[in-house]
């Protein structure tokens, strides 16, 4: 039972988010409803679990003196500080917002920025022309950022560019969303017919 009991359930809910979409009845119009306000619940519940999973690891590592500990220490200290101070005070006033404003969105800014370089040296990697197709990619790639700055406006590039994002790089955006949609529905069907069984464990 500890195997079927999740498969039957997998069926049951998969079966109704499926039927939902083809009738108008009310009943199980409201049951898809109660399955979203169960999500919701579920969801709140793994939120908990992941901030307690993460202060146990930084914990055991702050424990153990393991490498990095230094960083688990400020990890744990933001964690608890962010609780305490959202329960004293209200989200809109205090230091809770100040820490968003102030830390939160600095470090956010910073990531990005270096995120900008990571790009433009994957880029460098990507785009070097060593077959027809590498070659075609470094100038559609090229094209279509000197589109987006005035020296390509000023040569007329912006129409190149435009056309290039609205026909081809859509198809194959649409063609790469249709591929990703039909696995999805393939996976779906898999669980709720019994055979996609990963999400019980290793010994399913």
């Amino acid at each position: 039972m500890k195997k079927t009991g999740p498969v039957i359930l997998g069926f049951l809910v998969g079966t109704l988010m499926l039927i939902q979409f083809f009738t108008p009845n009310e009943w199980i119009e409201a049951r898809y409803n109660n399955v979203l306000d169960w999500k919701q619940v579920v969801f709140g519940i793994t939120l908990i679990l992941g901030v307690i999973s993460l202060f146990v690891y930084h914990w055991k590592k702050i424990e153990k003196r393991s490498e990095g500990w230094g960083y688990s220490v400020v990890t744990v200290a933001g964690l608890l500080f962010m609780i305490v101070v959202a329960l004293i005070f209200s989200p809109e006033r205090g230091p809770y917002p100040w820490m968003f404003d102030h830390v939160q969105a600095p470090m956010q800014a910073t990531m990005f920025a270096l995120l900008a370089f990571y790009v433009a040296s994957a880029s460098y990697r990507a785009f070097r022309a060593r077959s027809f197709h590498a070659a075609l990619l470094l100038i559609a790639g090229v094209v279509v950022m000197l589109g987006r700055v005035p020296l390509g406006e000023l040569i007329g590039l912006q129409h190149v560019s435009s056309w290039i994002l609205d026909y081809p790089n859509l198809a194959a955006k649409r063609g790469i969303l249709i591929g990703v949609g039909l696995g999805m529905v393939s996976t779906a069907i898999k669980i709720i017919v019994g055979i996609e069984r990963t999400y019980l464990g290793k010994g399913a």
